[in-house]
């Protein structure tokens, strides 16, 4: 089957990469790293303007209803630009907080005016839980507010800032629903990552020369670079079914399948645009080297590769999945 997104879905994403591209994202992530959350949060408030958050929120509260193919498309323009903040994170929560009939914060969520950490049993963190102006964890299937606890170690990407948390308050019961959006979000993220690397590897494949040739003639170079471009594209049409299966009883499983191959596909372009560009890829003043630290610190977000693998053949076997 082909996925192909329609032309309002096609312009949406064309104009949240216009967007990021004026926003300098690079020099955003830059400062979130440092502590300074003002640049952050104004790309946040001009995502917010773009409809972004309010795909994950009801109409009831300011939102336009859960639309999951707008919000994989919405995701991965975010991955492609590697914007920093609890941004799966705050997906999640709108759905979490709708299940449980806790809405005071949707309306803020949608307009952009409230970032969102979420601590769950598989990530055993919150993300940038001491800039969240709302901290939520699941436990025992339970999902409650929660406090700030101490700085975990640092991530390999430095604007990703991890932290304990202890419940404070019982919302009620987790919706996994939920849950599962937001690893198809995070499959979004990678492939958008993984495709913005792989345009930077392939330009400066192009223009970086060596022995009189650009390396983009060498053999070697090109079939790691289309290599790379068959993984993410075997990926995507999974991201998409999974987006579509939404609802469905198949969602689940479909998220995991998206899950693996997007994760796989954006680590594998993360170490062939390392190889490609050499040392310099990992140079901190150089914006490829946010992309690439990125792409590593997500692949094991909202699960690993490997756990969802566990999970799909469950799936697949017929026995009860891991939950």
């Amino acid at each position: 089957m082909r996925f192909v997104l329609s032309e309002e879905q096609r312009l949406f994403a064309g104009s949240l990469d216009k967007l990021l591209d004026q926003a300098d994202t690079p020099s955003a992530i830059r400062a979130w790293s440092a502590g300074d959350h003002v640049p952050g949060r104004r790309v946040w408030t001009a995502l917010a303007g773009a409809g972004v958050f309010a795909l994950a929120v009801p109409e009831e509260h300011d939102g336009v209803g859960l639309l999951p193919v707008e919000l994989v498309t919405a995701l991965h323009e975010l991955g492609r630009h590697a914007v920093p903040g609890p941004l799966v994170e705050t997906v999640a929560a709108a759905a979490l907080l709708t299940a449980v009939g806790d809405t005071a914060w949707l309306p803020r969520i949608a307009a952009g005016e409230a970032l969102v950490s979420l601590a769950t049993p598989d990530t055993l963190y919150a993300l940038d839980a001491d800039v969240a102006d709302l901290v939520l964890l699941v436990r025992d299937g339970e999902l409650h507010e929660a406090e700030p606890g101490r700085a975990l170690r640092p991530s390999i990407d430095p604007s990703r800032r991890l932290f304990e948390v202890a419940p404070s308050r019982r919302l009620g019961k987790a919706d996994a629903t939920a849950l599962d959006l937001a690893v198809l979000a995070c499959a979004a993220q990678h492939l958008g990552l993984g495709r913005r690397l792989l345009d930077v590897s392939v330009d400066y494949a192009k223009t970086r020369n060596q022995f009189g040739h650009p390396i983009g003639e060498y053999q070697a170079v090109k079939h790691q670079l289309a290599d790379a471009l068959i993984g993410l594209e075997f990926a995507r049409p999974l991201v998409h079914a999974a987006a579509l299966a939404h609802g469905t009883a198949d969602f689940r499983r479909d998220t995991s399948a998206a899950k693996i191959a997007a994760a796989e596909s954006a680590y594998a372009t993360a170490k062939t645009a390392l190889q490609v560009h050499g040392a310099i890829g990992y140079t901190a003043e150089y914006d490829p080297s946010l992309w690439i630290r990125k792409a590593r610190a997500l692949h094991a977000a909202w699960s690993s590769p490997s756990a969802h693998r566990t999970r799909l053949m469950a799936s697949l076997e017929g026995s009860p999945p891991p939950a």
